[in-house]
């Protein structure tokens, strides 16, 4: 078995220089390979891999085409079992590997995987993108174990048995190759943000299983390429999101839940209006006006999911409003939403 760990690069040297070294150190198994990819960089990135990694193998793309079409420029270039989709700026940790694989290995059934993220600036506490594992809301909002919002969880081992999630982040997300590729790769009509959602969801649809494995753990910057703040971070969130639910929804929920979503996203654009923050506004009224011009080319993408679904119903998916539980009832931590 092949597993090729593979970081998508962009102007990240400093990264590479800082996380490197530890990942080298911390993979060294038989069948593993590192390859960085980059995409059109113009920063020393390729130098310092030459220079000071000259075991990592590299890929050079010749534009940057984002998270979602980068990475699948690169990995049409790969032959490997399993591929790591891994950031930059993820510090990884002794036997941090072992376990994915060794779960991947023993559950066919399982289709992708991620270990626990931790913050790397508050290693007490969850990280951001993907903590304990993904899930999103029956209106298509997500979460994890760990993170609902902007509120993080400190790390008290309350999330460390291996379950079900919907979605495996991007950050350190394990794939079988084959099923990658087979339920149509990640959305490069994407770019960047909710592409790894939808590629979980797909696969979910069609049978297979996500899961969190809290034995490994990484920590994660986060932030690197767009913080948080960023409006272009903003638009990307919503209007993937509205894609995101457009392709991928069952056919009886579909019109009821873009109904929510109206609500919803203008709601979010007053919040942030009244909070100082116009332009984040803006860009909810972008994302939507986008959506609206893009979705007639997602029509076809729609009937191939539903086509090759074999379940609509999904277990990981909260059947309430995140929303709502955590502004109006004050639910701020994932198990108090199931409560």
């Amino acid at each position: 078995m092949i597993t090729s760990i593979v970081i998508l690069n962009w102007n990240g040297e400093n990264y590479l220089k800082q996380f490197l070294p530890q990942l080298i150190e911390n993979t060294q198994l038989p069948g593993v390979e590192i390859v960085v990819a980059d995409n059109a960089s113009t920063d020393n990135s390729m130098a310092i891999l030459s220079e000071r990694f000259p075991t990592v193998k590299t890929i050079l793309l010749d534009k940057n085409y984002g998270f979602a079409g980068g990475y699948n420029k690169a990995l049409t270039q790969i032959k490997a079992d399993y591929y790591v989709l891994l950031n930059s700026d993820v510090e990884v940790t002794s036997n941090w590997l072992e376990p994915l694989i060794g779960y991947m290995n023993s559950h066919q059934e399982v289709a992708a995987c991620q270990p626990k993220i931790l913050s790397y600036s508050q290693r007490t506490h969850f990280d951001h993108a993907g903590a304990a594992g993904g899930f999103i809301d029956r209106f298509g909002f997500p979460f994890c174990r760990g993170r609902i919002f902007g509120e993080v969880e400190e790390d008290k081992g309350q999330y460390d048995s291996i379950v079900d999630v919907f979605w495996a982040t991007g950050a350190c997300m394990m794939v079988r190759s084959e099923l990658y590729w087979k339920v149509g790769a990640l959305d490069d009509d994407f770019f960047a943000h909710m592409e790894e959602i939808d590629l979980c969801w797909r696969m979910k649809s069609r049978g297979y299983r996500i899961v969190t494995i809290p034995e490994s753990t990484v920590y994660h910057i986060g932030g690197g390429t767009l913080d948080m703040e960023n409006p272009h971070k903003t638009y990307l969130n919503f209007r993937n999101n509205l894609l995101l639910l457009y392709k991928n929804l069952p056919s009886q929920s579909l019109k009821k839940t873009m109904q929510w979503r109206y609500f919803f996203d203008y709601l979010a654009a007053l919040q942030l209006f009244l909070t100082g923050k116009p332009r984040n506004a803006w860009s909810v009224f972008k994302a939507r006006t986008d959506y609206k011009r893009m979705r007639p080319d997602f029509l076809k993408k729609r009937k191939e999911n539903i086509l090759y679904s074999t379940s609509t119903i999904q277990p990981e998916i909260l059947q309430k409003s995140v929303v709502l539980e955590y502004y109006l009832k004050g639910k701020k931590t994932f198990k108090a939403l199931y409560q």
